[in-house]
């Protein structure tokens, strides 16, 4: 048997192959679309994935603000946040943060799904939201996806 023929292949910075994506959030339940964009991000998708290589697609999350929760989460689900001072523990429900900032609904579950370490932080990098249709990312020629194609 021919050994050559079973390398595994490693990709690197410069043999990596980024392409731009996006992704409609109307109307889809926030925990699959933060998934499948999170795997998306990394690029466990790609046949030449190698986690510790930033080798994900650039991602553009149109109509964040269209989003859907399941059950009783817009007013049992919580955000909780600390100001750093004695008694500084801010708690704020689901339905009054997509009022204030829907984009921060949908980035916090995004970023609770990559790795936390620098790697996550740069794949983070490649993550853009926004609210409405319009994005200022036509230059990149970005192609839309369906994410229920990607497992």
């Amino acid at each position: 048997m021919d050994t050559l023929s079973y390398k595994t292949i490693s990709a690197n910075k410069a043999t990596v192959k980024k392409s731009w994506v996006i992704v409609d959030a109307k109307d889809e339940v926030l925990g699959r679309l933060s998934s499948v964009v999170a795997i998306l991000l990394r690029g466990k998708h790609k046949p030449e994935f190698t986690p510790h290589v930033d080798c994900g697609d650039n991602v553009i999350v149109i109509n964040a603000d269209k989003i859907k929760l399941t059950g009783n989460k817009w007013s049992d689900k919580k955000y909780v946040r600390y100001t750093g001072y004695p008694g500084g523990q801010r708690i704020t429900k689901a339905k009054d943060l997509m009022v204030k900032n829907p984009i921060a609904m949908v980035e916090k579950a995004i970023t609770g799904m990559l790795p936390n370490n620098r790697l996550g932080r740069d794949f983070f990098r490649n993550l853009y939201v926004y609210q409405g249709e319009k994005h200022n990312h036509e230059a990149q020629k970005p192609v839309k996806i369906n994410i229920n194609s990607i497992k």
